[in-house]
């Protein structure tokens, strides 16, 4: 990591301390690679919210995120191929990305997203779960349902 990293991550940490819990546990929630594997560590070891309330709170929020990444993602991903450089990036990201929900899907259906965005490892979640239903062509709806169950 360099030190302008690192400068960048003390900085999130000293603002986040100095906003109201919830509003902490929603910033930590709503970064694709963080979500709940930093949000509920910070909500208990950080705040002096109960245990349920930081659990409660931190997966709504993640669960709301689900339909905004899920529909917007088009749109987004649309306006932004525009540019080459992008263009390759994102070929690259959801080759990957299919590749690895694709699998699970096939072989547990629904199931298989709904563990591959519960799993709390880099690179799974609800952003990424957002994007394999997409490129999956699974419905918005069963996705919200898959969303929740994860």
């Amino acid at each position: 990591m360099t030190a302008a990293t690192i400068r960048r991550v003390q900085g999130l940490i000293d603002w986040i301390t100095q906003v109201p819990p919830l509003l902490g546990i929603a910033v930590l929630t709503f970064v694709p690679t963080l979500e709940l594997r930093a949000s509920i560590p910070y909500g208990l070891l950080a705040t002096n919210l109960p245990w349920y309330w930081v659990f409660v709170s931190a997966v709504l929020i993640n669960w709301a995120v689900a339909p905004v990444v899920y529909f917007f993602l088009k749109y987004f991903v649309k306006f932004l191929v525009q540019w080459p450089w992008f263009a390759r990036i994102w070929e690259r990201y959801t080759e990957r990305t299919q590749k690895r929900i694709k699998r699970s899907v096939q072989t547990w259906g629904a199931w298989g997203l709904v563990v591959f965005i519960g799993i709390p490892l880099p690179g799974s979640g609800v952003y990424t779960g957002a994007l394999g239903a997409y490129l999956l062509g699974m419905s918005f709806r069963r996705f919200l349902w898959v969303a929740w169950g994860g």
